[in-house]
């Protein structure tokens, strides 16, 4: 498996049917670079007034060590950690051996166990630990209250989505105030509920560096179960009504924001135009398929705008589950875009 910045042959130059990113909510286009901005400034206001608005950001989070051990080449320290106000939640803060700086990876899963390598059942979503052994240091977290489908929202007035997004952004704090940490080399990462979480995080908060996302359902797609925004520990939340999880069906109908996303024609390519011009890898399985270069040529049409190539990645393996040849080609890419 490699890294590829274009896609392949039969979907060059296809669109998928997506309103451009490049458009202004009027319709004039943005014709040059210095116009992105402005756009991108529209785009973040509408899928906010959509979401709803964050708290304010921790700026300085609490961050207490309870233990500490050695292992292959870094150091394992188990924290408590402030993930949003009156949030105190475990967290593994892994740092290389080494005096640094040196650049860091947000790590977002179910519980930061299985990002270090204790999940014997998902032992290829150990990302913490491989990137700290490359050099990383690696901040892995769970679901805040420790239940996905039941988020601990900590009085946010947002879609549990755009709060997880907000968490990573506290926890992006708590790095860059790491004396040992390059505040300007910090990106994230998160696989399938993860990589969902991660790729908001890129998109909402722009001080990731960078940003990678293992096989999340990077577009709306009604037609796979597992991409399934629309429910309300996602973009579902609905003070109204409270679907029953599953597709959605007549008996179990789109509510709160993704309902209203999908009404107004929105969809994730805007997401991904947020993280532009950042480097953006896809790491695809078995709901992001090559099909999904459609929306990624949206991004790269933006890239182009800006004068930035190669900004825009995507592989492919059959299944859900990364697997070590897909995880290669992830550290590859913080390797190539947040060392030096």
């Amino acid at each position: 498996m490699t890294l590829a910045f274009a896609p392949p042959p039969e979907f060059v130059g296809k669109f998928g049917g997506y309103r451009s990113p490049l458009l202004f909510e009027d319709g004039r286009r943005v014709g040059r670079a210095e116009q992105w901005q402005a756009r991108r400034r529209e785009i973040l206001a509408e899928w906010t007034r959509l979401m709803g608005p964050w708290p304010a950001v921790i700026a300085s989070p609490q961050v207490a060590v309870l233990r500490s051990k050695k292992a292959d080449g870094h150091t394992v320290h188990t924290t408590h950690m402030e993930y949003a106000r009156g949030l105190i939640q475990e967290a593994a803060l892994l740092v290389p051996d080494g005096r640094g700086p040196f650049p860091a990876v947000l790590v977002a899963f179910y519980e930061p166990q299985t990002s270090l390598g204790l999940n014997p059942s998902n032992p290829t979503c150990d990302f913490g630990s491989q990137l700290a052994r490359r050099g990383f240091v690696t901040l892995s977290i769970g679901a805040p209250g420790g239940d996905a489908r039941k988020p601990e929202l900590a009085g946010a007035r947002c879609q549990p989505l755009s709060h997880l997004a907000c968490v990573a952004a506290n926890c992006w704090h708590a790095l860059a105030s790491l004396p040992y940490v390059d505040r300007s080399r910090i990106g994230v990462i998160g696989h399938s509920y993860g990589g969902k979480w991660s790729m908001f995080a890129g998109a909402l908060w722009d001080r990731f560096a960078c940003v990678v996302t293992s096989d999340p359902g990077i577009m709306f797609d009604e037609s796979r179960p597992n991409i399934n925004y629309w429910e309300p520990w996602y973009l579902g939340l609905d003070a109204a009504l409270t679907r029953k999880p599953g597709p959605i069906t007549s008996d179990s109908p789109r509510t709160g924001a993704y309902r209203r996303m999908i009404e107004e024609g929105r969809d994730l390519h805007e997401i991904h135009a947020l993280i532009a011009p950042r480097p953006f890898l896809v790491s695809g399985g078995s709901e992001d398929t090559p099909s999904r270069w459609t929306a990624l040529n949206h991004r790269i049409e933006i890239d182009r705008l800006l004068h930035v190539h190669d900004h825009v990645a995507m592989t492919n393996r059959p299944d859900h589950r990364p697997t070590p040849d897909s995880n290669a080609d992830i550290y590859a890419f913080f390797e190539r875009f947040l060392t030096p």
